[in-house]
């Protein structure tokens, strides 16, 4: 796989922030599925950020993996199974142009769902129902996101904190979450060939900056101001989706 400078350097960015949104900034999740979607062809930049956000659940789930709460996670998981295949089906039609447009509209999508959370009085979990159907909309619809983009993570945001969970619960929560099923889904993206020895040839060189992200991460949540960061951040991820969407 040759690629020019211009696209190494997006992605050790986006492996960087990779990690980094693994272990310290919530919310960040997003940018690196915008800059591996404009440095590769969007419908391979799923499966070769793949391996990498695997590796950079195993940080987050060894700083947070006594603070989960499972009985949220086992009513998610049947649902979000079923995403999951749904994604894959989607994602065995679609060409590159198809990859590209849907990854650009999930990105402003979420991003969409990050400002309205933010919006939001502190009641909301208690206004948001705890009902079956909240549950498995939310399931569903985070197992698609996550198997055609790699971005359900601020639907994940967006309904942990709905159910009323504390902040170490959130992001323990949030960390076991996407291991198992950042794991579960490599198998679907082996069967659609986007995962290959060229691209884990690439992940293995992008785990030099995203190594370091992981493990800056609880230091620079600690000194720098996290909501200004991550609207820097969504002004960037909307750019970017725009720029894949046009």
């Amino acid at each position: 796989m040759h690629l020019e400078n211009w696209q190494w350097a997006l992605l050790a960015t986006g492996a960087f922030f990779t990690g980094l949104s693994k272990t310290g900034i919530a919310g960040l999740g997003i940018l690196p599925v915008a800059l591996f979607a404009n440095a590769l062809p969007a419908r391979d930049s799923t499966g070769a950020l793949l391996p990498l956000l695997i590796c950079a659940d195993f940080f987050g789930v060894a700083f947070f993996r006594k603070h989960a709460d499972w009985s949220q996670l086992w009513k998610l998981f049947p649902w979000v199974v079923l995403g999951i295949f749904l994604g894959c089906f989607a994602l065995g039609k679609f060409s590159n142009t198809d990859a590209q447009q849907s990854i650009g509209g999930i990105l402003l999508v979420m991003v969409a769902l990050h400002f309205w959370r933010r919006r939001q009085s502190d009641d909301l979990a208690a206004t948001l129902p705890h009902t079956g159907w909240f549950v498995a909309l939310t399931g569903i619809v985070a197992g698609f996101a996550t198997m055609t983009a790699n971005a359900a993570g601020p639907l994940m945001l967006l309904y942990l904190m709905a159910v009323g969970l504390p902040k170490l619960a959130l992001v323990g929560t949030g960390a076991w979450f996407f291991l198992l099923v950042n794991v579960f889904k490599v198998p679907f993206s082996l069967h659609l060939d986007l995962i290959t020895a060229d691209s884990l040839r690439m992940d293995a060189v992008l785990l030099l900056p995203m190594v370091p992200g992981a493990l800056l991460g609880p230091v620079i949540l600690k000194h720098i101001n996290q909501s200004a960061f991550e609207i820097m951040v969504l002004v960037f991820t909307i750019l970017a989706a725009l720029k894949l969407l046009f």
